[in-house]
């Protein structure tokens, strides 16, 4: 452990990241998260697409610098004294970039684990907190200051590790400095259970470990922002509130998802309550960013599903919260604390939803009485003035020229798009973030009702037919279109499915964070050959790792019992549990064991524990 410390510390101080380039992007503006400078005066937006940090100038609205980094920016954070902005960057050996403010460059870099993102600093400046995303932890980065031998760098004191539960994705801390909340983008544990929500962890930081789990509502999905109210009382955290357990037989009022904000008591460490975003009959899909004005006056909300920020009075949220919870009835469907998550009428003079120029709205930040939004698809910055009598005005400033969409980008933007879907309740990424899963169990009409199946990941879908879990789509294509029928509820014409084939034609997997540089571990390549002796490959064949057939490997129950089940990919099933048809199976492990007593899905029974934990070594790292 000393030895491996040495080498990072090595690695920091001569300003290297140890990552290599994530998969290849393009000349696209992209961006997701930004930040004002201690003045207000300028913006540092970070790029995705263009691995750039565009500094904003707010006077003249135009970009006065352009940083260039190796990697693609996952999120940014300025220093408490605004001397350093830090940006996590890089997969799948990530890292932290450290840019002088003044100078406009980066000083140097550290290493941070798999795809970091949200890089959060402590109140004295000590510290830097950074969400490991997909080794479901957050570092703990001690800043020590300069190193005599290099003044342009930042020297690592040490990383401890603190696990939380599923990729995290976001974080505030309080204003003592004492707690980080951190957001966890998606539920644990198995899917079919009676109750399937993502948390917040609560980490002490004074002992360095999780002192508190928040629970949010059943069905809460795809966190994507927190943020500290102004005076250090609330946190706040935006994420879908999905209706999992109905079938999938309309959309109005909400009936599959809806989106929500989730208030925190900063000091009881328990959740306040679950307001919803939508309107009776408009839905407000994906909210992203939150963020409060300086002032507390209003907490802002952008949705990148329907192009929009929501302003919301905190006073009189929190006045309304209040009432609901002592008992009196405060909306037509709101009488006590839990009618709140379900009722569409709680915000009704309480908040304005402001629409934006641009489209796919990300991370926002707010300077004075005014919000700006990172517009990930136009390549600008959206701004929208809160104070209630100002004039209405659609504006964006472009970060630069924006390239024309391919078929490719064009089909990433339907695929996030809520415009496409009836009443604008969803896109396809409300159940598939990233195109991945929502790590829920939904019950579709496409093969009968009451049998709820685990959501699949996109990845690979066009390559590995049929589709869905019981193959009941010939194709990925013939998915795509009933999705946009039967689950937007929606006409639209056959170019739109066309491009958004296309994007998902271009998806890419993530390398495992099981590899070690790139390559399996000794104990994966032994995997391997267990692997080849359970029969696994017979199925699941490289380098798709599926024979693109059904088979009946006994785990079917109910009135789908017997049937024959999809062989998926087992590319990238590190990030896709839980595991079968009806994620029942919270880890590999039990994939192995618990249910697959008789030997149908590969021979496991007989391994001994190590076979056992070299096979799943291996799996985990495909």
């Amino acid at each position: 452990m000393q030895n491996r410390w040495k080498f990072l510390s090595l690695a920091v101080l001569s300003g290297l990241c140890l990552a290599p380039l994530c998969p290849a992007g393009d000349d696209y503006l992209s961006p997701l998260a930004l930040v004002a400078d201690k003045e207000g005066k300028a913006l540092f937006v970070a790029d995705a697409t263009a691995k750039n940090v565009a500094v904003l100038d707010l006077a003249s609205g135009q970009v006065s610098k352009s940083i260039s980094l190796k990697d693609s920016p996952t999120g940014l954070a300025l220093s408490p004294d605004g001397a350093t902005l830090y940006v996590t960057a890089g997969c799948p050996d990530g890292c932290v970039y450290v840019i002088d403010t003044a100078a406009r460059k980066v000083n140097s870099t550290l290493p941070a684990g798999h795809s970091p993102f949200a890089p959060v600093p402590s109140p004295d400046g000590k510290t830097l907190y950074v969400c490991d995303r997909f080794n479901n932890r957050v570092l703990v980065i001690g800043i020590s200051g300069t190193d005599s031998q290099f003044p342009n760098s930042r020297k690592l004191v040490s990383v401890p590790e603190i696990a939380v539960l599923r990729e995290p994705i976001a974080a505030a801390i309080s204003s003592d400095g004492a707690f980080l909340f951190v957001a966890n983008h998606l539920p644990v544990g198995p899917s079919s259970g009676d109750l399937v929500a993502a948390c917040v962890s609560v980490i002490s930081t004074a002992e360095k470990k999780v002192t508190a789990t928040i629970q949010l509502p059943n069905g809460s999905t795809s966190l994507r922002g927190v943020c500290l109210s102004p005076d250090g009382q609330q946190v706040y955290v935006t994420h879908i509130l999905a209706r999992y357990q109905l079938p999938t037989t309309q959309l109005e009022r909400g009936w599959m998802n809806t989106n929500a904000l989730s208030i925190i008591d900063v000091a009881k460490k328990a959740p306040v309550n679950t307001v919803l975003l939508d309107d009776v009959d408009l839905g407000a899909a994906n909210p992203w960013g939150v963020t409060c004005t300086a002032d507390g006056k209003y907490i802002c909300a952008s949705h990148s599903g329907t192009h929009e920020v929501s302003v919301i009075d905190r006073a009189g949220l929190l006045e309304k919260l209040k009432k609901v919870a002592a008992g009196a009835k405060v909306s037509d469907a709101s009488s006590s604390a839990d009618d709140v998550p379900n009722d569409l009428s709680f915000l009704v003079n309480l908040r304005r939803r402001l629409p934006l120029a641009g489209k796919g709205p990300r991370g926002i930040c707010a300077v004075g009485p005014k919000v700006y939004a990172a517009e990930y698809f136009s390549g600008s910055v959206g701004v929208v003035d809160t104070s209630p009598d100002a004039r209405r005005e659609l504006k964006s400033i472009p970060l630069g020229q924006q390239k024309a969409a391919t078929p490719v980008r064009t089909g990433e933007l339907f695929f996030h798009d809520a415009g496409l879907c009836f009443q604008r309740w969803q896109s396809c990424s409300s159940c598939h973030p990233d195109a991945r899963a929502d790590g829920l169990n939904w019950d579709l009409l496409n093969d009968g009702i009451g049998n709820p199946k685990n959501t699949r990941s996109m990845l690979l879908a066009h390559k590995v037919p049929p589709a869905m879990s019981l193959g009941v789509r010939d194709t990925a294509e013939v998915a795509v279109r009933s999705g946009i029928r039967f689950i937007q509820f929606a006409v639209r014409p056959e170019e739109d499915a066309v491009a958004i084939d296309e994007y998902l034609k271009s998806l890419q997997p993530l390398p495992s964070p099981a590899l070690v540089n790139g390559r399996l571990s000794d104990a994966a390549k032994k995997g391997q050959k267990v692997f080849e002796k359970a029969g696994c490959a017979v199925c699941h064949p490289a380098p798709l790792f599926s024979n693109c057939k059904q088979a009946d490997v006994g785990t079917t129950t109910g009135m789908d019992k017997g049937k024959p089940v999809k062989t998926s990919t087992l590319v990238e099933c590190w990030r896709t549990a839980p595991y079968l048809y009806d994620g029942r199976a919270a880890t590999l492990k039990e994939v192995f064991t618990q249910f697959n007593s008789e030997d149908k899905h590969g021979k496991s029974t007989k391994l001994s524990q190590e076979e056992l934990e070299q096979l799943i070594e291996y799996v985990r790292s495909l």
